[in-house]
């Protein structure tokens, strides 16, 4: 038998999630925004629950094939555009719609042979400092894109810094409007925080939004708001099982650097989990666990093939327990019970796109519970 630890998207919840979207922005259209790999989800497992959505958005050239060879016809957007000239050409092949980001791009396009002009998303470097045309040249890479007979269709794209937070959009939206407000095209603005928070503000309205984390089931402005809050499902589910429990007395410690010492009796149990899996090492004594679907804590260092657990509150509520139990490490236990990922990657120091991103190859994947 293989090691018991699986993840399990959840097909539904991805629904569900594009369709809370759509209610909070009603008038756009939705890219689901599948870049790595569908945040660690698989593209190909994904596909089915966010295939009603108007495009798909992404970074890379194989991802955007893999798409198509779903049978997907609608747009598809490669983020942040090509990286070299040949690839307008899969471009062109695959019907690609690109974001152009800086010169160099553009001179690629204008060297560029082809009978079918592109459509491109213009981008403008609002406040995130990333990639993007400073304002002030903003007009002049327009001027110079609507002039090539290699381009057909003009939109517009910024990208938000503090969606999330307190500062939220209105110091780039003003910047973006300033210099593009009266040229001709769509827009695409808002991320999963700017659709979620701002959707009411008319200074962000848009033809697209582009979602990401929502979709899979996390809230883009945790721990001010959770998933719930949100009206999202979890749409990936980390379980695995107990392999041994162990009795410890005041004063035995657990783990590597006996980071963990019990301070009176007290009964663990070791889960079939680590590091390895995608699990972060970061997580602490007091990480948040799901056993049985009844709520309890890591207790000591992450290992790299184990974690150990308290088992304290199964105990008091008298609920069995032991080798087998089933571990919820993120996601929806059996009983219903949920997790939030945001939980746990606040309480390794990170966020949720990380952990749901670095799932390993070496666990076993399956859609919906069907192994």
């Amino acid at each position: 038998m293989p090691r018991p630890i699986h993840a399990t998207i959840h097909t539904a919840a991805l629904h569900h999630n594009l369709e809370r979207v759509r209610r909070a922005v009603p008038d756009a259209k939705v890219w689901a925004v599948v870049k790595a790999n569908a945040y660690g989800h698989g593209i190909e497992r994904a596909y089915e629950g966010l295939r009603g959505a108007d495009g798909f958005a992404l970074l890379d050239l194989a991802e955007a094939e893999r798409v198509r060879h779903l049978g997907w016809r609608g747009p598809i957007l490669l983020l942040e555009g090509v990286f070299e000239a040949r690839d307008l050409e899969l471009c062109s092949r695959l019907g690609l719609w690109h974001a152009v980001h800086c010169d160099e791009q553009i001179d690629m396009l204008a060297a560029h042979k082809t009978q079918v002009p592109h459509r491109v998303f213009l981008k403008m470097n609002s406040g995130m400092n990333r990639l993007g045309f400073a304002p002030q040249r903003f007009r002049a890479a327009w001027a110079r894109l609507n002039a090539l007979p290699q381009v057909d269709e003009i939109s517009f794209m910024t990208h938000f810094s503090d969606a999330d937070g307190p500062r939220g959009v209105a110091h780039q939206m003003a910047t973006f409007n300033a210099a593009a407000q009266d040229l001709p095209g769509e827009r695409t603005l808002s991320n999963s925080a700017a659709t979620l928070r701002h959707a009411t503000d008319e200074r962000v309205r848009a033809d697209w939004v582009r979602a990401g984390i929502a979709l899979y089931g996390s809230a883009p402005d945790f721990p001010e708001h959770d998933a719930g809050h949100w009206g999202m499902r979890p749409t990936m589910t980390l379980a695995t099982r107990l392999i041994a429990t162990q009795q410890l007395q005041a004063g035995d410690t657990v783990g590597y650097g006996s980071r963990f010492t019990a301070d009176g009796p007290l009964t663990i149990g070791v889960a079939a989990c680590g590091y390895a899996d995608g699990y972060p090492r970061h997580c602490d004594t007091g990480t948040p666990v799901l056993v049985n679907g009844i709520r309890t804590r890591l207790v000591g260092r992450v290992s790299m093939d184990m974690v150990t657990v308290d088992l304290t509150p199964l105990i008091a509520a008298g609920a069995p327990v032991g080798f087998g139990s089933e571990v919820t490490l993120w996601g929806q236990a059996s009983n219903g019970a949920v997790l939030g990922v945001d939980e746990v990657a606040s309480a390794a120091g990170t966020v949720s796109w990380e952990l749901l991103t670095a799932l390993a190859q070496r666990v076993p994947v399956t859609v919906d519970g069907e192994r």
